[in-house]
């Protein structure tokens, strides 16, 4: 992408200037200059920029008031000048030359360089030719960004510290919503639990836990994760966010499917004894799991951070681990 990047802008500063024709050589007329137009056809297209990278602004400072009414300002404010623009240069900058005459019969290459000259000439008002495409090309260039920025709606761009902040650290209890600790006494098996960082900010991305127990012998992966058979996940989907709030307990085995953890938004079920392995459904990261401990009083402590970042698994929370609080 640089090279490609780096080879554009010397084509582009490079480019020799067309070498200008005599009037004997000329199909249509020179016609008159118009600086003033020329200038106000290269303002209008500057401020057609600016109006689009001011959406681009008030769409990641999503803290403003009335921000829907002021993107859409700026972006109605944007096409508004461009077409100004062109306007100006149609009227004012393009030279108006009437021909008429018959289709011929066959094309001839002669006929077809005389309408390139047509064309070219046209545009023989402009004298700051170069500053004219630069800022046409930069308009466009903008109202193209600002037409691509909603797509950042798709997954975080600016505020992405809540993906990899997390209020677990080694040590730290298991609570109830109520503050209470959790014993491990407390867990028992075929039953769903949610437990939340003692003294943490339970409202936090990563806070939020799904706690469940299993047989020691069902746990096949990430064994040093479990204690005494309890596994702890992330309660947030990594599909779209929501909260995990399903859990599968086969009465009849082996006939029916072992346990899972199961998103009732999109239903993606998760594979407590693999880890938290996705076996079904959208999701396309297995969900973020967190070591366990019990102390000597019997309480669940976390080992450690999540194996992974907590959120929707959007591209960049792939590439980045948890950060444990300070």
């Amino acid at each position: 992408m640089r090279n490609w990047l780096v080879s554009f802008l010397l084509l582009l500063i490079g480019r020799r200037r067309p070498k200008p024709l005599g009037d004997a050589d000329r199909v249509v007329p020179p016609g008159a200059e118009e600086p003033r137009a020329e200038l106000a056809a290269i303002v209008l297209l500057a401020l057609s920029s600016l109006c689009a990278i001011a959406f681009v602004v008030f769409y990641a400072l999503d803290r403003l008031p009335n921000q829907t009414q002021l993107m859409g300002g700026a972006i109605g404010m944007c096409l508004i000048f461009i077409a100004a623009a062109l306007t100006v240069t149609a009227k004012k900058l393009v030279v108006n030359e009437e021909i008429e005459d018959d289709y011929p019969v066959d094309e001839h290459p002669d006929e077809q360089e005389a309408i390139v000259q047509v064309v070219e000439e046209s545009g023989s008002r402009l004298t700051r030719r170069r500053l004219f495409k630069l800022s046409l090309g930069a308009a466009g260039g903008a109202l193209g960004l600002a037409a691509i920025t909603p797509i950042a709606s798709l997954g975080p761009v600016f505020d992405m510290k809540p993906f990899y902040d997390t209020e677990w650290r080694r040590g730290r209890r298991l609570v109830d919503e109520r503050g209470k600790p959790w014993r491990a006494d407390d867990i028992e098996a075929n039953d769903f639990y949610t437990a939340f960082p003692e003294g943490g900010e339970m409202e936090a991305l990563g806070a939020p836990l799904v706690v469940v127990r299993l047989k020691p012998d069902q746990i096949e992966s990430h064994k040093a994760f479990a204690a005494d058979g309890i596994v702890a996940f992330s309660k947030i989907c990594t599909h779209a966010g929501c909260a995990i709030s399903l859990y599968r307990a086969p009465l009849f085995q082996p006939d029916e499917p072992k346990p899972a953890l199961v998103c009732p938004c999109h239903y993606s079920t998760f594979d407590p004894a693999n880890g938290g392995a996705v076996t079904f459904g959208p999701a396309g990261r297995k969900l973020p799991m967190l070591p366990l401990r019990i102390d000597r009083q019997g309480y669940l402590r976390a080992a450690g951070n999540f194996d992974g970042p907590v959120g929707p698994s959007w591209w960049g929370v792939r590439m980045k681990k948890p950060n444990p609080p300070a």
